[in-house]
């Protein structure tokens, strides 16, 4: 009698271990399932890019005048480059452009007859030579004007060249640093408020910033005419989070 009583008891007990061991499963599947689901919602975010662009005014031009002459004389071609450059510096000092402003290159002197193979035909100068007189100004105004009067040096004899390339006026931004934190500025609030139209018509609740990335700042010339406008530009990448 007692034997049977005390395998009830123990039958008993093993039941309530074995009902309380499937709750506590239960209640921890439970958990574990809602923390998931708090998570996953957490992790929910949105991407999103803002464009700042703005023209600002170049402020230094790099002005290369490149100038050549011929001789048989050397020496004369030599004397000739001095010339014509002194002429250019007080043409430019008559237009306003300061002496510390300008800069002058060595001479390039070509020698026809040493480079001369075979029996083609003699060259009518022996000597040619090019210099180039470089202007380095933040008086932008006063230099373009200038560049539309330079063909009055060309009625005393002083021949040009240089079209290409690497001799073209170049226009130079250098305050970027200075435009910077208004520029950053605006591409956030633009990213945000393309961030807030999305949360809204996807019936969510925009929340703070996941990661942020700035891109590069590029500069270029507004248009082929307008080299000396410049045009700034950035775009900032942001990941917001995203809450129902």
């Amino acid at each position: 009698m007692q034997a049977d009583t005390g395998r009830r008891h123990a039958v008993l007990a093993a039941s309530i271990l074995a009902l309380g061991m499937l709750l506590g499963l239960a209640a921890l599947g439970w958990l574990l399932g809602q923390s998931a689901i708090r998570v996953k919602e957490f992790e929910r975010s949105v991407t999103v890019k803002g464009l700042a662009e703005k023209e600002f005014p170049a402020d230094i031009v790099l002005w290369p005048i490149q100038f050549s002459r011929a001789d048989n004389d050397l020496g004369k071609l030599y004397a000739g480059l001095e010339s014509d450059a002194g002429k250019i510096r007080r043409f430019l000092r008559g237009k306003g452009v300061e002496n510390a402003e300008i800069s002058l290159s060595p001479p390039q002197i070509i020698d026809k007859l040493a480079q001369q193979y075979g029996g083609g035909q003699r060259a009518e100068f022996r000597y040619s030579g090019m210099q180039t007189l470089t202007v380095y100004s933040r008086n932008i105004d006063a230099v373009r004007k200038t560049q539309n009067q330079l063909s009055e040096l060309g009625k005393e004899g002083i021949v040009f060249s240089g079209n290409d390339y690497q001799n073209a006026t170049e226009y130079l931004f250098t305050r970027l640093n200075e435009v910077k934190p208004g520029m950053v500025e605006e591409a956030t609030t633009k990213a945000r408020e393309v961030a807030e139209k999305f949360a809204h018509d996807s019936n969510s609740t925009l929340g703070k910033i996941r990661r942020a990335s700035q891109g590069q700042f590029s500069i270029s010339a507004r248009d082929r005419n307008n080299p000396h406008i410049k045009k700034v530009r950035v775009v900032s990448t942001v990941e917001y989070y995203l809450s129902d």
